[in-house]
Formats: structure tokens, C-alpha cells, sequence
């Protein structure tokens, strides 16, 4: 039998999810052919769902389409525990036909879905052996609505007033790469702007020190000028083209941007910090005892 490392057990965990000692047991039992632990873990892993509930699901993909009519289109997160198994043909399978089915109905919220969908989530949760989750959906109408995604980690809706399909798919493209937080600078808040102002401040506090009151005034309205820029969809320079911004963009196409949705795989969600080192420490003091 071939020597199992930690390194190897390490690296079938990261790939996987599972615990420490159900990889090393499944290296072993397969002679160290990490690949072929990984199949043996799938076919044996018929875990239940209810024992996955509580773990963490923050990887995943996002997956977005745009309805048949080009008027409306859904975004939506599913969230597995590892990014090796959103890569796999049964999740990916269970999100495309979580999307598809979401466009049939008309689903403009997760709810509906995640209940639509449960026996079909139970099950690919017995066959993989991870907890799998539909964290979220958007669903939006407008003129024209354009779709992008960015691998699958990273989806973006956008939709127009005027102008085609490509456009909308161009500003996607756009919004998933420069992640505005703000369609216009209309729809920043005070508090927003004021926090802002709060760090500029701060980190120029020697900076601007014994600086005559309008001085101060001009160089924070500068930058709260430039975070506005910055934070607006609308103002951003286009990724692919930086001598003209994002609405002027759509403006000589005779449109006008309505709003975006962005979506990113994880985002906002907790995720546990494990310490390897710690965690194979541990699972050797308990074997001594």
C-alpha cells in the first residue's frame, strides 16, 4: 500500500469537504490513488440530508438566463460546500434545471424554487455527500435584458430602456468585472457618503492638519467626488473602452440603464476558518486517548 501524506490527505479534504480521517481511510482504501478515492467517496457517500443540514454551503455557482421574449430574466445562487463539487455534471445539472424551472413559472423569489426543488436537492445531497443549498433568486422585466457570467461564480442582470441585447450583455460583462455598488449617484446615501468622508479624514489626518478650513472642505469634496464616480455604474469608464463611461455608452445607443443585478458566489455568508494544522493536531491527540 502506498504511503499516505498529510499533504495528500490535505489536498483530497480541499477537493472534497470531508473530514481529515474519512480521507486519509479513503486513500487507504484506495492505495493512494487520489482520484480514485474521490469516485469511491461519491459512490459510498450516501450521507443524509438532514446530517448536511448544518454545515456550511458557501461555495457554488450562479447561473442566469434571459427568458425567450428578451423581457425578463433570472439570476439565482446555489451553494454547495466545496468548489469541487460546483464543478461537477449532477450540480450543475440540478442548477440549470433549478434556472429553467424557475423561468417556466415565473418565480420571483427563491421560495417557491427551493420548494419545487427539494426532493431533487435531497437527493443530489445522498449522492455527493455535501450539503447543496438555493440561497437566492432574482427575477426582472424590463425592455431589453441582457445576461453575463463571469465562469460560474460571479452573474450579472442588466436591464435597458432602448437599445439591443448586445449592449445590455456589454454592460453586464462590465458590471461583473468592476462591481459598482450604485446604479447613478442619485442612489447614494447620505450615510454612504458620510462614512466616506469619515475615512478620507482619518487616513489624511496629518495630511490635512493646521490646512485652513476651505482647503479641507475642497480636498474632501474631491474625494467624495471621485467615490461617486467610482461607486456609479453610470460613471465608471466602459472596461472596453476607458475613454467613455458606462451611461455615456448607453446614451449613444439610445438607451438608458435601468438597473443591474449582481450576484457573486458566497457573498455574505460566514464562512468557518479551519486551521489544518490545528485540526490534524487534534485528530492525533484523540487517537492517544
Amino acid at each position: 500500500m502506498s504511503q499516505i501524506s498529510a499533504a495528500m490527505v490535505k489536498e483530497l479534504r480541499e477537493r472534497t469537504g470531508q473530514g481529515m480521517m474519512d480521507c486519509k481511510k479513503a486513500l487507504e482504501a484506495a492505495g493512494g490513488d487520489i482520484e480514485k478515492a474521490i469516485d469511491d467517496m461519491r459512490s459510498a457517500g450516501a450521507i443524509k440530508a438532514a446530517k448536511k443540514a448544518g454545515n456550511i454551503a458557501a461555495e457554488g455557482a450562479i447561473a442566469a438566463k434571459v427568458a425567450d421574449d428578451g423581457k425578463s430574466g433570472v439570476i439565482i445562487e446555489v451553494n454547495s460546500q466545496t468548489d469541487f463539487l460546483a464543478l461537477q455534471d449532477d450540480f450543475k445539472n440540478f442548477v440549470g434545471e433549478s434556472l429553467d424551472k424557475a423561468i417556466a413559472a415565473g418565480y420571483s423569489d427563491a421560495a417557491p424554487l427551493i420548494a419545487d426543488q427539494e426532493a431533487a436537492r435531497e437527493a443530489l445531497i445522498a449522492k455527493c455527500g455535501e450539503n447543496v443549498n438555493i440561497r437566492r433568486l432574482t427575477r426582472v422585466e424590463g425592455d431589453v435584458i441582457g445576461a453575463y457570467l463571469h465562469g460560474h461564480r460571479i452573474g450579472v442582470l442588466v436591464t435597458l430602456k432602448g437599445g439591443n441585447a448586445e449592449l445590455a450583455k456589454d454592460i453586464a460583462m462590465h458590471v461583473a468585472a468592476s462591481n459598482p455598488q450604485f446604479l447613478d449617484p442619485t442612489q447614494v446615501s447620505d450615510d454612504a457618503v458620510a462614512k466616506e468622508k469619515e475615512i478620507f479624514l482619518a487616513l489624511n489626518a496629518e495630511k490635512i492638519a493646521g490646512k485652513p478650513e476651505n482647503i479641507v472642505e475642497n480636498m474632501v469634496k474631491g474625494r467624495i467626488n471621485k467615490f461617486l464616480s467610482e461607486a456609479s455604474l453610470v460613471e465608471q469608464p466602459f472596461i472596453k473602452d476607458p475613454d467613455v463611461k458606462v451611461g455615456e455608452l448607453a446614451k449613444k445607443a439610445g438607451a438608458e440603464i435601468i438597473d443591474f443585478v449582481r450576484y457573486e458566489v458566497g457573498e455574505g455568508i460566514e464562512r468557518a476558518e479551519v486551521d489544518f494544522a490545528s485540526e490534524v493536531a487534534a485528530q492525533v491527540a484523540a487517537t492517544k486517548q
